[in-house]
C-alpha cells in the first residue's frame, strides 16, 4: 500500500505509520497530542489559560491535532496523574506538559514527569535552551525544558509562557512524526 509516495507500515488506531523507500526513516503523519497545563493560578480560575489555544493554533496548522487538555495544579502527584491519563489512552500519540520548568520550589512538573518516565530525551531541553538564548539571554540556562518517553509516547516538558511554547513547538513539531514512529517500534 502506498500514500503520498510512501509504502504504510501497518496503522494503530487508523493512523498510517510509514516508512520511506530509502533507509530506515519512518515517521507519523497526523499526531494526536494530549496537553497538560499546569499551575495553581491557572487550576483555580484566577488567570487565563493562554497556552491551550496557540498549542491548538500551531498544531492544526501543522496538520496535527489537540484531543485532549488537562489542568493540573503544582502537584507532583496531581500533574503524574495526568500525564499517566493521558499516555494511556489510544488515541494520544505525545503530550506536552505546559509550565512548572523553572527553578522555583513549586516548578515540579520536570520531576513528576521523570518519576513516572521509561526514558529521557536530553537533546530536546539541550535545543529548547540553545534556542532560548537568542531571545532571553543567559536566563534561557535557568530552564528544566524536557523530553522523556512515557508509555512508549514522548511527552515535552515545557516553560508555560506562550513565547517559550512557540520555541518548543518549532522543536518539537520539526521531530514528531519520527519520535513518535520510533517510541511505538518493537
Amino acid at each position: 500500500m502506498r500514500e503520498e509516495g510512501r509504502q504504510v507500515l501497518h496503522r494503530v488506531s487508523g493512523k498510517p505509520y510509514w516508512c520511506s523507500s530509502v533507509g530506515h526513516e519512518g515517521s507519523v503523519k497526523e499526531v494526536g497530542f494530549g496537553l497538560v497545563v499546569t499551575g495553581d493560578r491557572v487550576y483555580r480560575g484566577e488567570i487565563e489559560d493562554r497556552v491551550t489555544p496557540l498549542v491548538k493554533s500551531v498544531l492544526e496548522e501543522r496538520g496535527h491535532k489537540l484531543l485532549a487538555r488537562l489542568i493540573a495544579p503544582n502537584n507532583i502527584y496531581l500533574i503524574m496523574h495526568a500525564v499517566l491519563t493521558l499516555v494511556v489512552r489510544d488515541d494520544i500519540d505525545a503530550v506536552i506538559v505546559s509550565g512548572g520548568t523553572g527553578p522555583r520550589p513549586r516548578d515540579i512538573s520536570v520531576d513528576a514527569v521523570e518519576r513516572i518516565a521509561d526514558r529521557r530525551l536530553p537533546g530536546f531541553g539541550e535545543e529548547f535552551r540553545r534556542r532560548s538564548l537568542e531571545s532571553t539571554g543567559m536566563r534561557a540556562i535557568l530552564s528544566r525544558a524536557e523530553a522523556f518517553i512515557v508509555n512508549r509516547r514522548p511527552v515535552f516538558v515545557i516553560p508555560g509562557s506562550p513565547d517559550a511554547t512557540r520555541t518548543a513547538l518549532g522543536i518539537i513539531l520539526d521531530i514528531i512524526g519520527h519520535l513518535v514512529y520510533e517510541a511505538r517500534r518493537e
